[in-house]
């Protein structure tokens, strides 16, 4: 598959979509000096070359009362139960996160709750899972840095 060729108006057209994906077209078209149409064609470019996949929902879990959030190591009895313990876990909405990783662990998971007890519910629940042998948690005591939008500003100046 060939590489998909950004110049410098999709550049700043993404820049923009970054910092707010609700901004309207006409608004970036009048920053940039070309016209909403132009801006539509070219998002809708990105979108089937598969560079901009849908936009997200960024939002307050602290307000909403998830301000708990654990890390969770996941031994398997056996790597080849991966993915079968994959789907029970993504039947659990609190686990936010899962990686299949090398090292310590065969899965990484990321959980949100309400508070301690709520947390040992969910991780009771990957403990239970067929296959999973014993799991170990790290408690978060601040989520310090989760900005997704530096890392793509600074592929986008890369490229």
């Amino acid at each position: 598959m060939s590489k998909f060729r950004l110049d410098e108006v999709d550049h700043q057209i993404l820049d923009m979509l970054i910092d707010n994906t609700r901004v309207p077209f006409t608004d970036i078209a009048k920053k940039l000096l070309i016209s909403a149409g132009t801006v539509h064609v070219r998002v809708k470019k990105m979108e089937d070359a598969g560079i901009i996949q849908g936009s997200s929902l960024t939002l307050d879990y602290e307000k909403l009362g998830y301000s708990f959030i654990a890390y969770v190591g996941v031994f398997l009895h056996n790597t080849s139960q991966t993915k079968f313990v994959l789907e029970r876990i993504n039947q659990i909405p609190y686990v936010t996160v899962a990686h299949v990783t090398t090292g310590k662990f065969n899965v990484f998971c990321k959980i949100r709750a309400r508070d301690t007890k709520h947390a040992k519910e969910v991780i009771f629940m990957i403990d239970d899972i067929d296959g999973v042998y014993r799991t170990e948690t790290m408690i978060s005591l601040e989520e310090s840095i989760n900005d997704k939008k530096r890392l793509m500003h600074t592929i986008f100046k890369e490229l």
